[in-house]
């Protein structure tokens, strides 16, 4: 896949070049297609060789990235050929890179297969506290099932709360007959009528 973008100040008949190959898999129902390699030509001849890292998708999919980079700050997958290649010369970076080589349908791309890993830093982050969060609600179980009951620590040592039985002979003490005008009355010598115990 070439993209021819002519004359651009010094550089004579720019060329970017997209080198695309499919494949399939053994373990795969279906073929694959990725970026192999990227080639920056100008007056004429290759100047610069890039080779293509992550860059594949199912061959009926397209592939979609926010940057496709050199650069290490954009997760660089794109890396230089060799050692002694120009490419290290240059800074190459795609924004919103979306890419179909083959079976393309009414001049649109298929569905998208995007560059984001399932791994990233949000999402670790995010199953470490899951993690954390699930520890701390096994533990709070764990103690909640082995509470033993407190009532035996609290049972009451005395015996309850009773009303002591009056003796006949207490009941004849509290009371003296009054004898001074004919009428029979009784006072009551003890005020106390019960005894609680605790």
């Amino acid at each position: 896949l070439s993209l021819k973008f002519g004359d651009i100040g010094d550089l004579k008949g720019l060329v970017i070049r997209l080198l695309l190959t499919t494949s399939s898999y053994q373990l795969s129902v279906q073929s694959w297609f990725s970026l192999h390699r990227l080639q920056l030509l100008y007056n004429h001849s290759v100047q610069a060789t890039f080779n293509a890292t992550r860059i594949h998708a199912p061959a009926s999919y397209s592939f979609h990235c926010e940057h496709v980079s050199s650069l290490q700050r954009y997760d660089a997958l794109l890396v230089p050929s060799s050692a002694n290649d120009l490419a290290k010369l240059w800074e190459v970076t795609f924004v919103d890179f979306q890419i179909q080589g083959f079976n393309i349908q009414e001049g649109h791309f298929a569905y998208a297969k995007d560059c984001a890993s399932f791994l990233s830093p949000a999402i670790l982050m995010g199953l470490v506290m899951s993690l954390i969060l699930l520890l701390v609600l096994a533990y709070a179980l764990h103690m909640l099932i082995h509470l033993k009951s407190l009532d035996r620590h609290y049972e009451c040592k005395a015996s309850p709360a009773y009303f002591a039985q009056m003796k006949d002979n207490d009941l004849a003490d509290e009371k003296e007959p009054l004898r001074n005008s004919g009428n029979e009355s009784y006072e009551l010598r003890n005020q106390q009528f019960g005894k609680i115990y605790i």
